[in-house]
């Protein structure tokens, strides 16, 4: 699917604000609420003891899904290797959900009871509905969780398609219609702020039977007038939505795009109990809306977990769902190097004229990284999983910035530019030599490099462009980023 560029943003950003709120609620999960305005972070721990910026099995159970997808397609395929990797992941993971441990246990022994090596979907299906006969009820929150990169696949599909295929696919594990019309919900939400930006958890009511859509929307109209803290059973599927539907509506007024991201996710953690599942949830639909570029850096440069991923991976994985071409490594984000050939100019490198650990180059000084002692990079351009070579993946910092004054674009591009100049800012406390990057340092760069002058040197952002000029003689900011360094 051919996607302009705020909607590839978006799409990029589903799995990286997913993983982003299910490693902020990690450290919180099962307490109690928190205080209004307590600080939240990504601190780690937790009942099964994560790393700090590590996700849980929120997110873990949805790489597969998106790997499958990617593979496969929506086809039966895809998901007999989803609930086997599902299997090997449960083998050692560190947090398994009890009905989702039930049913991969299950299946296990109905594959091995028939001499079969390998699960498929079936033994999944025949195991949940089991389950649910056995206990009356099936509808924990452990699939609505991880359903998101399935909205993804179908962004060039019907809305009434996803509906199905998320109720599909959720009953591998939890067969009861909460379950399934919750995560038929939520995937239609992602698909419509996926492709328009827009956040509304209505647009599926529709697709569902009249009698069930009126239930849906009085248990959204009273997520919208609650708070996250009073859905007390949000292990429960239904108030694990409203939970996180409460945490984006109530934090809506006064605040839009990163603000809004960020100030949803720490209030879907302040209401305690189930915080990573109901903040992964939230995140989904937030990342779709605002996109990666309004994922705070801070929470996405440790980000990590199975299987192996960092955010990077994520936001690969988004990307090419969306594009529906599935794994391509001779086009960008998989690609090992951005081709760059055909520019002029890309070997420029310069000392920051506020601070001589910050050079200022094009795309060409990242081959002199070792030569230089750089121990930080810090990119505005698009890179192969290649390009920077010998600097550790927690000290590379990836920023989406296209060299345009069109307000299409670039998203939040005033937080963009900003964050960059953080990330300078950042490297360079902890005693690092940073590398600076664009293409050619001619727009991106010379405005970040301004905006962390200006800090460096305690001028205005303009003056400090001045500086910066006097290094980089071809620094010319487009007018957009000029209006960012003028404070407009």
């Amino acid at each position: 699917m051919n996607l302009n560029s705020a909607q590839n943003d978006r799409a990029a950003g589903v799995l990286v604000a997913l993983a982003a709120g299910d490693a902020l609620g990690a450290g919180y999960e099962f307490g109690d609420p928190l205080p209004d305005g307590a600080e939240v972070s990504m601190l780690g721990g937790g009942p099964f003891g994560f790393d700090p910026a590590e996700w849980t099995d929120d997110t873990s159970m949805a790489v597969p899904i998106a790997e499958a997808l990617l593979d496969a397609g929506p086809t039966p395929a895809a998901l007999d290797a989803v609930v086997r990797a599902w299997t090997a992941w449960a083998a050692e993971a560190k947090d398994v959900g009890s009905q989702t441990r039930y049913i991969i246990d299950a299946a296990g022994r109905t594959a091995a009871d028939d001499g079969r090596s390998k699960v498929t979907t079936d033994d999944f299906a025949r195991a949940a509905q089991v389950f649910h006969e056995r206990t009356g009820r099936s509808g924990g929150n452990g699939s609505l969780m991880r359903t998101a990169p399935l909205a993804l696949a179908y962004l060039d599909r019907e809305p009434a398609d996803l509906m199905t295929a998320a109720g599909e696919l959720s009953s591998l594990t939890h067969v009861e219609d909460d379950a399934r019309e919750a995560c038929g919900l939520w995937c239609v939400a992602i698909r419509n702020a996926a492709l328009t930006g827009q956040l509304e958890i209505r647009t599926g009511l529709p697709l569902l039977p009249p009698d069930r859509a009126a239930l849906w929307l009085e248990r959204i109209e009273t997520a919208e007038a609650s708070r996250p803290r009073d859905f007390v059973k949000n292990g429960w599927v239904v108030e694990a939505l409203q939970g996180a539907w409460s945490a984006i509506a109530t934090t809506r007024a006064g605040s839009n795009g990163p603000d809004h991201l960020r100030a949803a996710l720490e209030e879907a953690v302040r209401g305690g109990r189930d915080t990573d599942t109901v903040a992964a949830i939230a995140g989904s639909l937030l990342g779709a809306a605002y996109g990666f570029s309004a994922v705070p850096f801070e929470w996405r440069l440790h980000l990590h977990g199975w299987p192996g991923l960092r955010a990077r991976d994520l936001m690969t994985l988004g990307v090419e769902l969306a594009g529906g071409a599935g794994r391509r490594t001779d086009a960008w984000p998989r690609t090992p190097h951005f081709d760059y050939s055909s520019w002029s100019r890309t070997d420029v490198l310069v000392r920051h004229p506020d601070d001589d650990g910050v050079w200022l180059g094009g795309v060409g000084a990242l081959g002199r990284t070792a030569e230089l002692g750089i121990d930080a990079v810090v990119s505005l351009c698009r890179l192969g999983t290649e390009d920077v070579s010998g600097i550790a993946a927690e000290d590379q910092a990836t920023f989406w910035l296209v060299d345009s004054a069109a307000p299409e674009s670039n998203a939040h591009t005033a937080f963009v530019l900003r964050e960059a100049a953080a990330a300078v800012e950042r490297f360079r406390a902890e005693g690092k030599t940073v590398l600076l990057h664009c293409v050619r340092a001619e727009s991106r760069t010379p405005t970040v490099a301004a905006l962390y002058g200006a800090q460096a040197a305690g001028i205005t952002p303009l003056e400090a462009l001045e500086r910066v000029r006097s290094v980089l003689p071809n620094a010319h900011p487009n007018p957009a980023f000029r209006e960012v360094l003028a404070g407009k």
